[in-house]
């Protein structure tokens, strides 16, 4: 079988260019798709009907006041809303643990933007000194910014 490679007009072995999409098959895929979805979905819902006992759960337990170190860029540290010093930040935190376990507890760190990291870092040292490891940090969600909250 041969086509026609060279010249002008049509003939039975003409190429022309075939700009149009058959959407037939995607159509019927999409038919049978549709049909295998509305059958199954009647068979994935529970049918035998229940009569669930009620649960009874015992309140939980008020959650602990969190204990908040705050360092400002002026290197002033604050446990809470109280001044402290490094000297002194091991007993202030004890303190403020009200008698529960240094181990179990976490201590929050917020700091100033332009804090020191040499200050921030005395901080922390002076924390696990004192036997307090778990430490989280603080900071601003910078998602709200980005949408304009």
């Amino acid at each position: 079988m041969a086509a026609k490679l060279a010249g002008t007009g049509g003939g039975k072995y003409d190429l022309g260019q075939n700009n149009e999409i058959n959407v037939t098959p995607f159509v019927d895929v999409m038919l049978v798709l549709l049909i295998i979805f509305m059958v199954a979905a009647p068979l994935a819902t529970v049918s035998v009907e229940v009569k669930l006992p009620d649960a009874y759960v015992k309140p939980g337990k008020t959650p602990q006041k969190p204990v908040y170190i705050s360092l400002q860029k002026s290197d002033k540290v604050f446990i809470g809303d109280t001044r402290t010093s490094l000297e002194t930040i091991c007993k202030d935190v004890t303190d403020n643990l009200q008698g529960r376990d240094p181990q179990n507890e976490r201590i929050y760190i917020r700091a100033d933007g332009e804090a020191l990291y040499m200050n921030f870092m005395r901080v922390i040292a002076k924390l696990q000194d004192c036997a307090f490891y778990s430490v989280a940090l603080v900071g601003n969600d910078a998602s709200d910014k980005r949408r304009g909250r």
